[in-house]
């Protein structure tokens, strides 16, 4: 199982990690969305910067556990209100977007909680 966590995390991080990167580099199919759920331009670079930091932490977590764990559950919480965003603004079809970043933290953490 511990390997199947470290292999997990990596990916759940690498995965945000990107998404990070591909927010605070303003690419296209990233912000046209942004703008289009109505969240402002002033929270981008802080969102980004966000998201890098989580997946740093998951993979410092790999070394000091509880810091992943609060990693992992700060992305939790940012995906879901990400989750959150596209259903307030009706855009029932891009739900799956965010959850593709998700569903691997949750992974990430629930298997760091039972390893």
């Amino acid at each position: 199982m511990h390997t199947l966590a470290i292999v997990v995390t990596v990916v759940a991080a690498l995965w945000v990690g990107f998404s990070a990167f591909s927010l605070l580099r303003r690419a296209a199919w990233v912000v046209e969305p942004l703008t289009e759920y109505g969240v402002p331009r002033s929270w981008w670079p802080r969102l980004g910067v966000a998201k890098a930091a989580g997946a740093v932490g998951l993979l410092v977590g790999l070394a000091v556990p509880v810091v992943g764990v609060l990693a992992a559950v700060g992305l939790v919480l940012y995906f879901t209100g990400a989750v959150i965003t596209v259903l307030r603004a009706r855009a029932y079809g891009h739900v799956v977007f965010p959850t593709l970043y998700l569903v691997p933290v949750v992974a990430a953490l629930t298997l760091g909680l039972v390893g």
